[in-house]
């Protein structure tokens, strides 16, 4: 396939934008020139729908038709198809209505006409035969009718297509049949056009592809490929298809981005060689030009370099990219061609290309595409989307800068003789100024000739350039690329030797890497710091850098070395010499705090113990560094103190510190400010000291609630002050400010540990607030320590508690008790003594060689022997001497005696003058055992108030009584439930009378044959008498139930414990017998269900009220009225639903 067969002049002609699709006309040109105008004008208002092949959506698109004379020339020849010279189709025009005019001339015409179509395989034409009405007037008498003539030529020419012969009747007149004859041209025209186009695109497009199948062939072109897709690229642009015109050039920029990305990798095309030709010129895109013909005929000749084919693209994308109103996608694929455009010449090793001269085509084409993009929009656009056209601003910026290094612009001394003729050379690569920018004062080539041609107009331009860039980075918001270019822009100032204008630039850039985490950028900034502050002469801010340098991890050792030793260097100078007195730096830049611990015995303490605080520090020095010493500066909070010990108990013994908390690449002292040091806030009663509210509170809110800009130096606030008056301590604290210090520490490069003895004579919270190393005049400050580290130290009052050694204590056995007590800050001196108040319901079980065991924090420190004295009121014992703060534990041995009954004990008092409560049992809930509370009083050698402890015990039995009755015998039952989870045994189980008034013809003898009775824990025993009397019973009986017990398996005598249960058992005699009994109904045998029977009850009197004793009912009336009588109140009743009762239920 060959489409370079046309003539250069013909050329710019035919891919001039006005290209439409070519039709041919032949016949009757006057004919045809009378109706072009309104053919050409009526022909694209409708649209056609265009199916495309492939499955392509389809469009509706405006057909236009470029009609031209018909030649022979302009059919295509054989191996020519170029779509844009091709006539898609060929029209006939004729008026005849005459026969003999048809058969002498018309019809030779029109054979010759298709004819010569056919010699060339053109088979879209069409014959139009048009009906003027006028010639018909004039001349009557040959005139054949209208459709006589169409028919011969139907029948000459169109055989199997009538359709392609159609009629235009009356065109130049307006009525209706001539709107409608030309709507029906028009559709017919349409309809052609549209499938000869379609059939010639197919067909064009599928040796398009075949041709770029064939790519792996050899001998296959790239440039020729490129001529023919650009073909099809020229008609989707002539149909106004953008759309589809763009996806060619994308298609054929992605096939050319591929062949050089493999010849990178070592896949070369041999056409690609073509493209290695040395780069001559470098004038940057081109795109006021819809078409750069220059370019497009060195493609077309195999001759263009690398360049040339990725500039010419460009501008058809651009081109078309405006057109589709897309301005903003220019430049964004724009910086991706200059980026790409830089790579693939890197990757194309065999390409050269004169020093310079990228950069020279790079700012060229950023300013084109810039002015490209000026020209079709208006300001407010412009400004709207200057996040599309910053970038270019940027990179143009960047690329004027390497040029002015490049020939000698920005150094102190002017260019040199050598940086001449390499600027004289580059502006040759740029050739003569094109036409279209000749009269623009603002042409990018005529910046750049005049930033080369001196230094002052370089720097003119190019801090515009920067200035543009940078304000438009800050109006969309692009901070960081701001201050990217800022230090760029730095870096030229610092070569023009003009430190104090790159300062605060550098600054800016520095802040914002460090406050984003960037390592890298922000060593590389620092060390450009560095230099600026030494040209500066700022030595305070010189040796700050230097000392965050020095442990930088990023950089090689023997630069942090260099560093390093600038630091101990200053920091040996005497005081008055050449550098500061005091100065101050950011503890992040000499070590890292990664832990507090507090020993021995954590960070909760009393007052006047030994404590420990050991620092661990990281020290980012490349070298062993000897500081002078190490301060802590500690703030005392003596409102809150911690009671017991047993709010600080919470306190971590350990506290490790994350790194980004002091890392050296963000200093607290460049930071927002201090973190929030949040703590608890307790609002307690003054009368009992209980807690009535909590919260939490900002201890540092005066720190936080303020300007940044405002924050004072770190040297200027804290308990670690400088007081620059003194000189003689090298970190002169506040007044009264407590201090933790070390003397003479050498930090090794890495971990560190320092051990701190920490102060405990003020009760309060200590929190450590500030650390600072001292190094001759250098001060290291961390002014904040975060997260919040704090030890208590505690004051406590003696306290006595005691404790059962077993769960649960029962009421009736000898039970241990352990007792406790934290002296505090009490040291029991000998000769004091506990004094216990004795109960008659609790004794005191004394034994001889009772011990007390003297602990410290858990641990045993002694044991010595305890003196315990009983007394009928008081039980004395005698405690050791013990140091304060420590714990002394004894164990005793008491019992409680279970309550036989309800009667009253005798009226005591406690030996502090208080009644003693009568111990009551009750039920608990957790258990089914009955609970006792014994409370004892203690009177304390350390207070004068007497102290009231409570013990718990649970009665083991829950015992019932229950009267039987067999006929006049009478029986009393006794059932003792074990409701504890021991097993005990029971012995001399005896039931008597109890009082004053016992009867000796009463007689209970037991009917239980065992003498013990074993019982199990949950497990219940029973016990029966038989009550007898020689007289009749009383109606009452006071007994008293009593049994030994004892735990199983401890049946020794010694071992058992006595029991007594008191009872009332009322209502002995038995005064009245009842017999029921159902009767049937007369004449039945049985009672029947449903029928009503008789209930026969018989009440015999069995005895009479015993004397002095309430009668049983009736009391109130006479021997002879009453009981005499015989009249007896009774009541039945039964269940309705079962048993329902006819009769009187009671009488």
């Amino acid at each position: 396939m060959d489409s370079g067969q046309e003539k250069p002049a013909a050329a710019a002609a035919i891919y001039a934008m006005e290209n439409k699709p070519i039709v041919t006309c032949a016949g009757d040109q006057a004919l045809f020139t009378s109706l072009y105008t309104a053919l050409a004008q009526q022909l694209p208002r409708e649209p056609m729908e265009w199916r495309r092949t492939y499955g392509r959506a389809p469009k509706m698109i405006h057909l236009e038709a470029n009609f031209v004379q018909f030649k022979e020339e302009l059919l295509p020849k054989d191996g020519t198809k170029a779509l844009l010279t091709f006539p898609f189709l060929h029209i006939y025009w004729t008026d005849c209505c005459d026969a003999e005019a048809y058969r002498g001339s018309v019809k030779e015409d029109v054979s010759r006409w298709q004819s010569s179509l056919r010699a060339h395989g053109s088979a879209d034409w069409l014959i139009i035969v048009v009906d003027g009405g006028d010639a018909r007037k004039k001349n009557k008498g040959n005139i054949l009718p209208r459709s006589s003539i169409v028919d011969k030529i139907r029948g000459d020419f169109c055989n199997k297509q009538n359709d392609r012969c159609v009629v235009l009747s009356e065109p130049l007149k307006d009525s209706s049949r001539s709107q409608e004859s030309w709507n029906s041209l028009l559709l017919k025209l349409r309809t052609l056009l549209l499938m000869s186009f379609t059939k010639n695109l197919g067909r064009f497009e599928d040796d398009m592809r075949t041709l770029r199948e064939k790519r792996t062939q050899p001998g296959w072109s790239f440039c020729q490929y490129f001529m023919v897709q650009e073909e099809l690229a020229f008609v989707f642009e002539m149909l106004q298809q953008f759309e589809d015109a763009l996806v060619q050039y994308d298609e054929l920029d992605a096939l050319f981005t591929q062949y050089v990305l493999n010849f990178g990798a070592g896949d070369a095309a041999k056409w690609l060689g073509s493209f290695c030709s040395p780069v001559l010129n470098w004038s940057g895109l081109l795109l006021r030009r819809p078409i750069d013909m220059e370019k497009r005929d060195s493609i077309q000749r195999g001759s263009a370099s690398l360049l040339d084919l990725r500039s010419y693209l460009f501008s058809r994308q651009c081109t078309l990219l405006i057109f589709l109103q897309r301005p903003w996608e220019v430049t964004q694929r724009a910086l991706e061609l200059l980026h790409n455009c830089v790579q693939e010449l890197r990757l194309l090793e065999q390409v050269s290309v004169l020093r310079g001269a990228l950069d020279c085509w790079v700012f060229l084409s950023c300013l084109e595409v810039l002015h490209r993009i000026e020209s079709c929009c208006d300001r407010a656009q412009l400004a709207a989307n200057a996040s599309h056209t910053v970038g270019l601003w940027a990179y143009a910026a960047d690329k004027l800068k390497a040029l002015g290094h490049l020939c000698g612009l920005v150094s102190r001394k002017g260019p040199t003789s050598e940086d001449l003729n390499r600027t004289v050379d580059l502006l040759a690569g740029l050739g003569d100024e094109r036409p279209e920018t000749v009269n623009s004062l603002q042409s990018p080539y005529k910046k750049l000739k005049e930033a080369l041609s001196s230094v002052e107009a370089f720097e003119r331009h190019y801090l515009e350039l920067c200035q543009a860039a940078m304000e438009m980075y800050r109006a969309v918001g692009r901070l960081r690329s701001a201050r990217l270019l800022g230090k760029s822009l730095a870096e030229f100032y610092m070569s023009k030797g003009e430190p104090e204008r790159a300062e605060a630039l550098l600054a800016e850039a520095l802040r914002s890497y460090v406050c984003e985490g960037w390592t890298f950028p922000v060593t590389h900034t620092r060390k450009q710091m560095g230099e600026c502050q030494k040209l500066l002469r700022r030595s305070a801010d010189s040796l700050r850098t230097s000392a965050l340098l020095a442990g930088d991890g990023n950089l090689s050792a023997e630069e942090r070395m260099r560093f390093c030793r600038a630091v101990l260097d200053y920091a040996g100078q005497p005081a008055d010499g050449g550098g500061d007195p005091y100065a101050t730096l950011d503890m992040g830049v000499l070590a890292q705090l990664t832990r507090i611990r507090f020993g021995p015995d954590g960070a909760c303490v009393h007052s006047g113990a030994a404590l420990r605080v050991e620092l661990t520090l990281r020290c980012l020095m490349p070298i062993a560094v000897r500081v002078d010493e190490l301060a802590v500066g500690v703030h005392l909070d003596a409102e809150r103190v911690s009671k017991g010990g047993a709010r600080g108990a919470a306190l971590p013994v350990t506290v490790d510190f994350e790194a980004a908390d002091t890392a050296p690449g963000r200093p607290s002292s460049l930071s927002a400010g201090p973190p929030p040091e949040m703590d608890e806030a307790h609002d307690r009663s003054p009368s009992d000291d209980s807690l009535s509210s909590a919260g939490v509170v900002c201890r540092n809110a005066h720190l936080l609630v303020r300007r940044h800009d405002s924050v004072s130096p770190p040297d200027a606030s804290g308990p670690l002050a400088r007081n620059g008056a003194s000189g003689t301590t090298p970190a002169a604290l506040k007044e009264g400010a407590p201090v933790l210090r070390a003397s003479g520490i050498t930090l090794e490069p890495g971990d560190n540990s320092v051990v701190l003895a920490a102060a405990s004579n003020e009760a309060g919270a200590y929190t450590l607030r500030q650390l600072c190393v001292t190094l001759a005049n250098v001060n290291f400050v961390l002014p904040h320590i975060y997260p919040s580290v704090q030890y208590h130290v505690y004051s406590q009052e003696p306290q006595l508690s005691v404790r059962p050694l077993s769960e649960p204590l029962l009421a009736g056995l000898p039970q241990r008790v352990k007792f406790t007590l934290l002296t505090g800050h009490y040291a029991v001196r000998k000769g004091d003594a506990l004094q216990l108040s004795n109960s008659d319901s609790m004794p005191v079980l004394a034994h001889v060689g009772c011990t007390a065991r003297i602990a410290n924090n858990g641990g045993a420190v002694a044991e010595s022997a305890l003196s315990v004295q009983s007394s009928d009121k008081v039980t004395s014992i005698g405690l050791p001497p013990t140091p304060p703060y420590h714990t002394l534990e004894f164990h005793l041995e008491v019992l409680c005696l279970i309550p036989p009954g309800p009667e009253r004990l005798p009226d005591e008092r406690l030996t502090n003058g208080e009644a003693p409560r009568r111990p009551r049992s009750y039920s608990h809930p957790d258990t089914a055992m009955a609970a006792i509370d014994q409370r004892m009083s203690i009177d304390c050698p350390w207070s004068i108030y007497s102290t009231l402890l409570s013990l718990t015990f649970h009665i083991p039995f829950k015992t019932e009584h229950s009267l039987l009755s067999a006929g006049n015998r009478k029986y009393i039952q006794v059932c003792v439930h074990n409701v504890s989870d021991c097993d005990f045994t029971l012995a001399h189980v005896k039931l008597a009378e109890k009082g004053p008034r016992r009867r000796a013809s009463l007689e209970m003898p037991c009917l239980n044959a065992c003498a013990r009775q074993l019982l199990c824990s949950k497990q219940s025993v029973y016990f029966l008498w038989e009550a007898t009397c020689k007289e009749a019973l009383p109606s009452s009986l006071e007994c008293v139930f009593s049994a030994s017990f004892c735990p199983r398996g401890r049946c020794e005598d010694a071992a058992f414990e006595p029991f007594h249960y008191h009872f009332l058992v009322d209502n002995v005699p038995t005064l009245y017998s009842v017999r029921a009994d159902m009767v049937p109904p007369a004449g039945e045998r049985h009672c029947r269900s449903g029928s009503l029977c008789g209930l026969e009850v018989v009440i015999e009197r069995a005895a009479r009220p015993a004397d002095g004793e309430p009668a049983a009912a009736d009391d109130d009336k006479t021997e002879a009225e009453g009981l005499g009588s015989g009249k007896v109140m009774y009541e039945v009743l039964t269940r309705p639903s079962l048993l329902p009762c006819s009769g009187r239920q009671q009488q």
